[in-house]
């Protein structure tokens, strides 16, 4: 029997039709597109799926990062590209999700699949049932690696939109998605689409993929001045036409995205009761640390079931569902705070001389200064309007070459979505050799509300200020070269506090971004306007 591989090396090949989809990730809007609701072969794109159904067993309590998964004889005999898994092999789930998104591992992604489906048939029907509740209309699923088999197909339009849901329901984790390389476990591996990522400006993701049916395919993610475009591109015939091709879509897609639009992200999908039930991930108490889950808000839901009410009542409308999701996110938004503080409690202290100690210092010699409540910012932001219409000149930043550089003072929308700390933190060499910046002595004596300075970046939405204060100080104590001229500011928003850098130009807010998601932080720049 012969295997096709689902990722790789470059060769040539002229035998898959082609499609590509291009849409604001903001809305959700369509930019352009070209049989993009074709069902074609999404070859090793298969596994976005296959890792997000992950991330919901992680989120739901059913998996940790640390859970060990034996490997499956259907695993193990899965052709390259490979991590090298062996059948009853033991492994953590966090390698096997790093092997699966940045190596394209077929044999990670099939253990994934049996350890959380039981087997390689029932976690493609989940698969399938998975994406009809995501919106893909067009897609079916027969593997957790994207092989070709008979009936394995999607649309270049479904694979963005499962791109998108990957960004805005899995924030947390989306980050390794960028990864040059990463420590799989077994061996440290190499990404995929490095040469894209470091190819075009504000690429940060997702995912390759190769078959001969398939042609050579990428789903591709970048962010720009706040607007953030996906794209797909199906039947490439190299990974050269493929890069070429995907770079000219994301140029078209900022150029005709909407400025200044409102974030709308989408509903995620939730897992049915029964799949959680009958999922056959492993549950051992050696295996899932459940009084300390690497994930916010990764403990266990509890159903409790009334079996016999007190009353019979008329039944109440049905809630629509703005209101339904509106309301998940805010209960998970308090039990993320409960979990964060209950965390922060019962942590040892710092060694002395880290980051976190130095911290924890500068809080202590500040005096607290609580968030200031919305009436105030919006009075504060109307008064630094009035006083930039009546043009008073802008005070100076005295710097070491006496250049004049006002600072801007601003508030920018973010996207809405539930920020945790990111779990990959192995720093990439060759981002930070790239985002190398020169130090810059300067002092800042007033802020102005004109100038050049209009930029700045965001590094997290948190559960309180004072953690959004304290990320912001380790933040600048690490990275003091690029944030030393900046300023930093806590913003209060309904789901939470924002940490914001401001004050900055263009390009140091990119580098710092730069450098911070380097260091697997997440961080995005908030442009003027």
């Amino acid at each position: 029997m012969s295997f096709i591989a689902a990722c790789a090396g470059p060769q040539e090949t002229g035998a898959a039709p082609y499609a590509a989809y291009v849409m604001d990730a903001r809305t959700g809007e369509t930019l352009y597109s070209e049989n993009a609701d074709t069902r074609l072969h999404p070859a090793s794109l298969t596994k976005m799926m296959t890792l997000y159904i992950t991330f919901q067993e992680i989120e739901a309590g059913r998996l940790s990062l640390d859970s060990m998964v034996t490997v499956s004889k259907n695993a193990a005999a899965q052709p390259p590209s490979r991590l090298g898994l062996k059948a009853g092999q033991k492994i953590q789930v966090r390698y096997l999700i790093r092997a699966a998104a940045v190596k394209s591992a077929n044999d990670a992604a099939a253990a994934l699949g049996d350890a959380i489906g039981g087997d390689k048939d029932k976690f493609a029907a989940r698969m399938t049932r998975t994406a009809k509740k995501l919106g893909m209309a067009n897609s079916t699923f027969k593997n957790a690696n994207g092989l070709t088999a008979q009936g394995h197909l999607s649309t270049a339009h479904d694979m963005a939109i499962l791109g998108r849901h990957l960004f805005y329901d899995f924030p947390q984790y989306y980050n390794i998605f960028s990864r040059r390389s990463t420590d799989a476990g077994m061996a440290t591996v190499q990404n995929t689409n490095r040469r894209f990522l470091d190819k075009y400006p504000g690429a940060d993701g997702i995912k390759t993929g190769f078959t001969v049916p398939a042609g050579f395919n990428l789903t591709a993610s970048a962010e720009r001045n706040g607007v953030r475009i996906i794209a797909t591109v199906f039947g490439g015939t190299s990974t050269d036409m493929r890069n070429a091709k995907m770079a000219d879509l994301l140029d078209l897609g900022f150029a005709k995205a909407k400025r200044n639009v409102t974030v709308q992200p989408p509903v995620p999908a939730r897992p049915a009761d029964e799949e959680l039930v009958a999922s056959n991930a492993p549950m051992a108490a050696d295996d899932v640390d459940e009084d300390l889950p690497e994930v916010e808000g990764g403990a266990g839901k509890t159903l409790r079931v009334v079996m016999a009410p007190a009353a019979s009542q008329r039944p109440l409308s049905r809630p629509d569902h703005e209101t339904v999701a509106a309301a998940s996110e805010q209960v998970d938004a308090i039990a993320d705070s409960i979990a964060s503080a209950v965390a922060e409690a019962a942590a040892p202290p710092p060694e002395p001389a880290t980051l976190d100690a130095q911290a924890l210092e500068v809080a202590a010699a500040q005096p607290l200064e609580p968030p200031l409540p919305l009436e105030q910012v919006l009075a504060d932001v109307a008064a630094v309007e009035t006083v930039a219409a009546a043009e008073v000149p802008a005070p100076l930043r005295v710097t070491a070459k006496t250049e004049v550089a006002p600072v801007a003072l601003m508030e920018t929308s973010v996207r809405p979505a539930k920020r945790r700390a990111p779990i990959y933190d192995d720093p990439v060499p060759e981002q930070l050799a790239a985002a190398e910046v020169e130090p810059q002595q300067e002092v800042v004596t007033q802020v102005s509300t004109s100038g050049g300075r209009h930029w700045g970046i965001n590094i997290g939405r948190y559960n309180s200020w004072s953690q959004a204060d304290k990320v912001l100080m380790k933040t600048q104590l690490s990275e003091g070269e690029t944030l030393g001229q900046s300023l930093r500011k806590i913003v209060q928003k309904s789901g939470g506090y924002d940490a914001n850098f401001l004050g900055l130009g263009q390009q140091e807010a990119e580098r710092a971004c730069l450098r911070l998601q380097a260091k697997g932080m997440e961080c995005f720049t908030l442009g003027p306007g």
